[in-house]
């Protein structure tokens, strides 16, 4: 249930604004556990701010603004022209539909058809589930399992998200590690097949992902030129802002101070999707240690590399959130590494030693800037 919604101004050392939208939920307590959700909402410099769904004038170009709740998580959306209010409306509807599509208990979905249907039989798809579907499969293989859309079972028995989070024992979550392998996962045509009984699909790694380019895509089709959506931290930036200058989107402190957001630096992007996978989006806490949702597929457990946060830059926002969730369980080197390997991404890793590292593509782009006075940018 959503508690509160804060818009928080902030301003650097050159006296530029920045607008942070912090959508808080409400925090369910049992004992010891504490259950909490933050979505931050893109950071920006310079922009005016309107009531929802209201335009304003900036160099006579209309802006139109519009908060939301989809697929479990807040969307922000902001768009520049004429037919903005007709683009936001109908990037929201876009965005309910694949949510029916791909969520993971929506009845009637494809992804719980191809669950129910697990070990039985083959079923026929639509086409953005298949295509959904075979890029986590292409990720999948590119990382060695470390994303694996069959760890359905494990996300279930977790219940990280949801009121019913739990520690599972070590019995049970032997029990569900059999089910997890991206391999049995058959996509023939039109038609997609989970060969065990009990294994389950989760798009929850990559859904968001794919819901941001299906909304630049619903703009486009509107006639927008400029416009950025945030999908509970999955940004999507289409072209630059209606100046001419880039969109710039902060980094989140993973581990700030208080109760306040704090953002540890800044990217300057256009045309871009920058996505980011964290311990801090959504987690519990039992005894001090935090359980978060990043499940590592070969564990059952929480991932637990050197990494707090990876932000990734590029030019697909579903390619981004399936990345930055296998770069998350590999861990600095060897997420590095995969990202080498494939091309084309680039990445801003905050290591659990406080070390901010970006890749050479971001160099130019990356504005370190540090609110909490805690961290050090490695400039390797």
């Amino acid at each position: 249930m959503l508690q509160s919604t804060r818009l928080v101004t902030i301003s650097n050392e050159e006296g530029l604004e920045i607008k942070e939208l912090e959508l808080l939920f409400d925090k369910k307590k049992r004992g010891r556990k504490k259950l909490s959700f933050v979505a931050v909402a893109l950071i920006t410099l310079g922009l005016l701010t309107a009531c929802n769904g209201k335009p304003v004038q900036q160099e006579e170009v209309k802006k139109f603004e519009s908060t939301d709740i989809a697929m479990g998580t807040v969307i922000s959306q902001r768009v520049f022209g004429d037919n903005g209010q007709a683009a936001i409306d109908a990037a929201l509807e876009k965005i309910k539909s694949l949510e029916a599509l791909l969520t993971f208990n929506a009845p009637g979905g494809d992804v719980n058809k191809l669950n129910d249907y697990a070990g039985k039989q083959s079923v026929e798809l639509q086409p953005e589930t298949l295509l959904v579907l075979k890029e986590a499969q292409e990720v999948a293989e590119l990382s060695g399992g470390a994303f694996d859309v069959t760890v359905g079972p494990i996300v279930k028995s977790w219940g990280i998200g949801t009121d019913n989070a739990r520690i599972p024992s070590e019995t049970e979550l032997k029990e569900l590690l059999p089910l997890v392998n991206y391999k049995n996962l058959l996509i023939e045509g039109n038609t997609a097949y989970l060969k065990q009984a009990g294994q389950m699909v989760d798009l929850g790694g990559i859904a968001k992902g794919y819901a941001g380019d299906a909304a630049l895509e619903v703009y486009k089709q509107q006639g927008i030129t400029s416009a950025f959506i945030n999908l509970g931290g999955n940004v999507v930036t289409l072209g630059t802002k209606p100046d001419g200058s880039s969109w710039t989107v902060g980094v989140r402190n993973p581990r700030p101070a208080g109760e306040e957001d704090q953002i540890v630096g800044m990217i300057s992007v256009a045309d871009k999707a920058v996505v980011t996978a964290g311990d801090d989006q959504r987690y519990f806490e039992v005894d001090g240690v935090r359980y978060h949702h990043i499940l590592n597929p070969h564990t059952g457990y929480p991932a637990q590399s050197d990494l707090m946060s990876v932000t990734l830059v590029t030019d697909s926002s579903l390619l981004a959130d399936a990345l930055d969730t296998a770069v998350y369980i590999l861990g600095l080197e060897k997420g590095r590494e995969m990202l080498e390997n494939y091309g084309g991404v680039e990445a801003v890793f905050i290591t659990r030693d406080k070390k901010i590292y970006v890749t050479d593509g971001l160099k130019d782009s990356f504005e370190f800037y540090d609110e909490s006075k805690e961290y050090e940018f490695v400039k390797d």
